[in-house]
């Protein structure tokens, strides 16, 4: 049988041609709208060979278009080549967005169909009102990449575990009840969750469905005045974990009876859910008498506003994250300079060897980008046995790579100088360094939000005419998902949502400058937003620096810092031996002393 892309595609469009369907939408996206999936749902990897996290695959009788953004650009023009599928760039000046280009491309009586459990009801209204011009129509009841795919990976079946008491800090019964007093407030008698993050963080529990995220497939409907329950596959918990939770309110249900249970409300039931969060083949089950309220999920804030408790737990997660960086950076360091043959993939193995000796490390948070030179100009660069570099005693090595720790998650990219630089790396480091400084050196006020903030990343970037495509900041969950909101650092957008910076909330400071085929620099730290000061103005925040880790400063121009910036960087590496020397002895000892000495 024929498994490449362009047989998929004419597949596609057999089925396509089957139901009278003109065009054929597939999301990245699982019934629990996830960034990264579970192997079942990523029909649009299967079918269109692109691998990157983030894509939409349009195909049609006659066109086959693949929507990503910047920071997957040369990767997609790589592995679309030859596919058929043309690369259709996000976010760039003058060129349409999917939805416009569907718009411009459908007409009267035609059909687009998008698998139901991969929409979310938000997303569906908004391909509703647009299909509306042209007089087309949205059909959510086809899985058309479904059908023809016939080794899809079965769902996943991974246990679900307890997360200890000990660091989870608050007892689930304590957590759904302050979601109840929110839901409350919001007139709600019930409240569907379909987020993994959320249902996690809510019941103490983790899991390990996704690659890397400590989640498990679940719904969860929550009554305000009773019991919660809890839609997962039975086979993935043990009875003492079904008593445990029992006790606490919570009900077992199966994973697939979610939809029979929302069709069970009525009036005058009213059901709170967040339509960005919850998909179209949920959502149809809920009566048409039934009011729904939507909002943002109350527990989406509650988890991203760390407790004190959560924090400590933290700052140890950093401490020894960093301590398993000292070591690998140091080892893969000897072996450079002595001429042993090293690649990216070495990279990620010493790393994921020293984390692995690390107390209460889980697994990795995402997967490691170690690009070294013109690969590390490609921002989600990842390394495979089929496609890597072999390292040298030259030039820069860019490496970004996260744990997950019952403790916490981690996040943080370290630019390596192997050997000799040059001027134009040097500066260009320096740069994004300047960047990054002064946005860890903010002072913001109550209410401020992350695209207040990110002009102060870009700004020496700026004014030397240069830029770079994605974020600035990302929320980071509690051994949860690496990426969580509702905060964020980024441009900002126009109509979109302005979320306060809340103290608690953990952000990425993580500029960038990349330069195809030359090189790429990012550097990375995680922060915690605190309470600075109080004036005749209001309340004051600002950054608590977390990631402990020193920066490579041979791949920087001092030259090129200001005094207050040197003082910044100085007082870190101070912070950092400080924090990391107890961990380390003898060879890794002193190279962190090297490291950490003053500019």
């Amino acid at each position: 049988m024929d498994h490449s892309t362009p047989s998929k595609i004419s597949s596609l469009r057999q089925a396509m041609r089957q139901h009278g369907v003109t065009a054929c939408l597939i999301p990245s996206a699982d019934p629990h709208l996830s960034e990264y999936l579970p192997g079942h749902w990523e029909a649009r990897a299967w079918i269109s060979g692109f691998t990157g996290s983030a894509g939409t695959l349009v195909v049609t009788q006659d066109h086959a278009g693949l929507w990503t953004d910047s920071r997957y650009f040369a990767q997609a023009a790589q592995q679309l080549a030859g596919s058929g599928i043309e690369l259709m760039k996000q976010r760039v000046a003058h060129a349409p967005e999917h939805i416009q280009w569907l718009r411009e491309h459908l007409q009267t009586g035609q059909t687009l169909a998008v698998a139901g459990d991969s929409l979310a009801l938000a997303t569906a209204r908004q391909l509703e009102r647009m299909l509306e011009a042209p007089g087309a129509a949205l059909r959510t009841d086809l899985d058309l990449p479904g059908q023809i795919w016939t080794d899809r990976p079965a769902p996943p079946t991974a246990p679900v575990v307890e997360h200890p008491l000990h660091y989870a800090i608050q007892p689930r019964s304590d957590k759904l009840g302050r979601l109840r007093t929110a839901m409350r407030k919001q007139d709600a008698t019930h409240h569907l969750l379909s987020s993994l993050d959320d249902i996690a963080w809510l019941t103490n529990l983790r899991g390990s469905d996704v690659e890397c995220n400590p989640v498990f497939l679940a719904h969860l409907l929550v009554q305000a005045e009773g019991h919660a329950t809890l839609f997962v596959g039975r086979g993935k918990l043990n009875d003492a974990l079904v008593a445990a939770l029992a006790a606490d309110g919570v009900r077992i249900a199966d994973y697939t009876t979610v939809t029979d249970a929302l069709s069970e409300l009525r009036s005058p039931d009213r059901l709170l859910l967040d339509a960005s969060r919850v998909v179209v083949s949920v959502a149809a089950a809920i009566p048409a008498g039934v009011r729904v309220i939507e909002a943002t999920n109350p527990s989406t804030l509650f988890k991203a506003r760390k407790s004190a408790a959560e924090l400590d737990h933290i700052r140890e997660a950093m401490r020894r994250d960093g301590a398993a960086l000292v070591r690998a950076f140091r080892r893969l360091e000897e072996r450079v300079t002595a001429g042993m043959r090293q690649t990216e993939l070495d990279v990620d193995s010493l790393l994921r060897e020293e984390r692995s000796a690390q107390p209460n490390f889980v697994g990795e948070s995402f997967s490691t980008i170690a690009g070294y030179q013109a690969n590390g100009a490609l921002p989600h660069y990842r390394a495979t046995p089929e496609a890597h570099s072999a390292l040298k005693a030259q030039g820069l090595l860019l490496v970004d790579s996260g744990g997950q720790y019952l403790g916490g998650t981690t996040d943080i990219t370290r630019v390596l100088a192997l050997g000799e630089t040059t001027t134009e790396q040097r500066r260009d480091a320096t740069l994004v360094m300047k960047g990054m400084i002064a946005l860890s050196r903010a002072r913001f006020p109550k209410g401020a939000s992350g695209p207040q903030l990110d002009a102060l990343a870009r700004a020496p970037l700026w004014a030397s005419g240069m830029d770079y495509g994605h974020g600035t900041g990302h929320g980071v969950g509690y051994f949860l998902n690496v990426h969580e909101g509702p905060h964020g650092i980024r441009p900002p957008v126009s109509g979109a949502a302005l979320v306060a910076l809340e103290p608690g909330m953990i952000t990425s400071i993580e500029p960038g400058l990349y330069k195809p085929g030359r090189h790429g620099i990012r550097h990375e730290n995680l922060a915690a937003v605190i309470e600075a000061d109080r004036s005749e103005f209001g309340e004051f925040y600002a950054f608590e620096t977390l990631t402990l880790c020193p920066f490579d400063r041979r791949a920087l121009e001092p030259g090129l810092l200001n005094p207050e910036e040197r003082a910044w960087l100085d007082d870190y590496h101070a912070t950092v031996r400080a924090a990391l020397a107890p961990l380390l002895e003898d060879a890794d000892l002193a190279w962190l002393e090297r490291h950490c000495a003053p500019l």
